[in-house]
């Protein structure tokens, strides 16, 4: 005779086989989602707004500068800095940080490389103008000067 009877033990089994595809989609998904900072902002930045803008057809030809206050005031003091990359620059400093961007382009390209300036709106005429001049001297003739949007009116 056969016993009848509730098994007590039920045997709970989770199949585990897709969890290695799982963890990749999920690590190729971040991986394209996510977007990397270029370089570490050293400098105050409270960009003005525009009254007109307009949009950059070739991202690849543009070298940021940006001016403003240092963050760090205790090391780099109180006065406006110049700021490229992930260093502090001084102006006498400008045309060879221009020349090294430029040699970076393909050659067909480099006589287009375009700076864009971030300026912080507190920041005198003062450094702008030796940037300015800095710039001409390295044959930077394309010069935007970056803003946060238009001026709602």
């Amino acid at each position: 005779m056969a016993k009848f009877g509730k098994k007590t033990k039920a045997e709970v089994s989770i199949p585990t086989s897709a969890l290695p595809d799982i963890i990749f989609m999920l690590l190729f998904f971040f991986m394209v989602t996510t977007v990397l900072r270029e370089q570490e902002i050293l400098v105050d930045q409270k960009i003005p707004q525009a009254t007109q803008l307009q949009k950059l057809q070739k991202k690849s030809l543009i070298s940021y500068i940006f001016i403003g206050k240092p963050k760090n005031t205790t090391q780099y003091g109180t006065e406006p800095r110049v700021q490229a990359n992930d260093a502090l620059l001084e102006t006498s400093e400008i045309v060879q940080w221009v020349n090294q961007e430029r040699d970076m382009l393909p050659e067909a390209d480099r006589g287009g490389i375009t700076i864009s300036m971030k300026i912080d709106r507190d920041v005198k005429m003062g450094p702008i103008s030796d940037v300015q001049t800095e710039l001409r001297e390295a044959d930077a003739r394309r010069v935007l000067y970056a803003s946060i949007g238009k001026v709602k009116k």
